[in-house]
């Protein structure tokens, strides 16, 4: 038997595996579902056993799981294209018979009511009726789907949203990954759905506040029309189908449908989660280096200043 963790070199895979061997998980109990080996080198170094398959390629699946496995079922990053990319996942763990199916989903689950959440729900579904035991683990929005765009908040003074007075109750990636670990090296999860938030919603004026007390300039926060934030993010070169659904989820923001904070996550790692502060510090501090590096005389960094 193994933990088999697929997506394992994306940044969720990663910190569960960083979160399972520092729960003294052996390494060679440890498997790591990546398309490409190359970028698995480390893992394997480190004695883990990588299995090459492509969600896109449901005959790559075939193999790589086997009865007793407990799955990990990192949702694919490809909007849009997620539901068959997840069926030949779930096929393949069913047809294997694995001890448990985990799989990453979105808030709210079935009762989510904007665009991101339907290849969700769908794959929810897809695991209910495969018969397999499983857990879902239901995330709500990371702190850094924020933390890691600040170059274009930080350039121009402004955090440009849709969402209203709308708040988000979101955590750092690492929350999500510890309670995967859990999950993973626990006992009772099997059968049980957990709803994943950050202890604190936070509003997008507060989060401008943030910014700013952190990077020493003035940040506000740009409240604009549905309409007017998408020819943003198309104009910054996002896709506008990508685009739509980043607005939409915001038209979700203003309804209320991440602000949840039941406390399930902190329950589930055994502490509270990061704050929405502690993870703009560490964000601006990275910013500041990288423009530290970028310039040609180091200092002063070209588009901010930091003070405190």
């Amino acid at each position: 038997m193994s933990i088999v963790v697929t997506g394992a070199t994306g940044h969720l895979g990663r910190l569960v595996i960083e979160g399972l061997l520092a729960a003294h998980v052996p390494a060679g109990e440890i498997a790591a579902v990546v398309r490409d080996k190359e970028k698995a080198a480390d893992l394997a170094e480190r004695g883990l056993e990588l299995r090459i398959a492509d969600y896109d390629a449901p005959d790559t699946l075939r193999g790589v799981f086997a009865a007793g496995d407990r799955v990990l079922l990192i949702s694919g990053s490809e909007v849009g294209r997620r539901v068959p990319q997840h069926r030949a996942v779930v096929d393949a763990a069913r047809e294997a018979g694995v001890a448990l199916l985990a799989y990453t989903g979105v808030l709210g689950g079935p009762d989510a009511d904007f665009d991101l959440a339907a290849e969700h729900k769908v794959t929810e579904q897809l695991i209910l009726d495969s018969g397999l035991p499983y857990t879902f683990l239901r995330n709500g929005w990371y702190h850094e789907n924020y933390t890691e765009h600040l170059a274009p908040v930080l350039e121009h003074g402004a955090v440009v949203a849709s969402a209203g007075e709308g708040r988000v109750a979101s955590a750092a990636r690492a929350d999500y990954a510890a309670a995967a670990v859990a999950v993973l090296t626990g006992e009772g999860h099997e059968g049980r759905v957990y709803e994943l938030s950050g202890d604190v919603a936070w509003s997008f004026a507060e989060y401008a506040a943030v910014v700013a007390a952190q990077s020493g300039k003035d940040i506000s926060y740009a409240n604009v029309p549905a309409e007017q934030h998408l020819a943003v993010l198309t104009g910054a070169g996002l896709p506008e189908a990508l685009a739509a659904v980043l607005v939409d989820v915001d038209a979700a923001i203003a309804r209320g449908r991440l602000a949840g904070t039941n406390g399930e996550l902190a329950r589930l790692i055994g502490r509270p989660t990061t704050g929405i502060a502690e993870a703009v510090s560490a964000a601006v501090s990275a910013a500041l280096s990288a423009a530290v590096s970028a310039s040609p005389k180091g200092w002063p960094p070209p588009v901010m200043s930091v003070s405190g």
